[in-house]
């Protein structure tokens, strides 16, 4: 099991992880354009899907808060990291079409690496937290 400081350290970083995607989550609302100019074009709806996605993500962010709900929302916030990775890859392929065409490419690229450790950091979340010390 894991020891004591773990399970505070799992604490913070699931509020943490919360704010991140709730975050990102309101800025689908307030920014769409970039997350329509990052869209592979063979996704139909772009509009549509960056608000379906910043839905869920508000509803992952609530949903890791929730001790009744922490786990499955954990497993929608890595789905939905899955499912918005090929986003970043086109991106980081054809930035000349995204909002933002003069970003480094090694940006573009180190966003899509890290993009790995978020899949990790949900993916720890959907893991049950140990039991309370004795």
């Amino acid at each position: 099991m894991y020891p004591h400081g773990v399970r505070g350290v799992k604490s913070v970083l699931r509020v943490l992880l919360a704010a991140l995607v709730g975050a990102a989550g309101v800025a689908h609302f307030v920014t769409p354009g970039f997350f329509v100019s990052i869209m592979p074009a063979a996704l139909p709806w772009h509009l549509e899907l960056v608000y379906l996605s910043g839905v869920f993500e508000l509803l992952g962010a609530l949903g890791l808060l929730i001790p009744a709900t922490r786990r499955a929302a954990a497993w929608g916030v890595l789905a939905l990291f899955i499912a918005v990775y090929p986003a970043n890859i086109n991106h980081a392929l054809h930035p000349e079409t995204s909002a933002t065409p003069d970003a480094a490419p090694w940006v573009l690229w180190l966003r899509v690496a890290l993009q790995l450790l978020l899949f990790a950091w949900a993916y720890w979340m959907t893991r049950p937290d140990a039991p309370e010390p004795s």
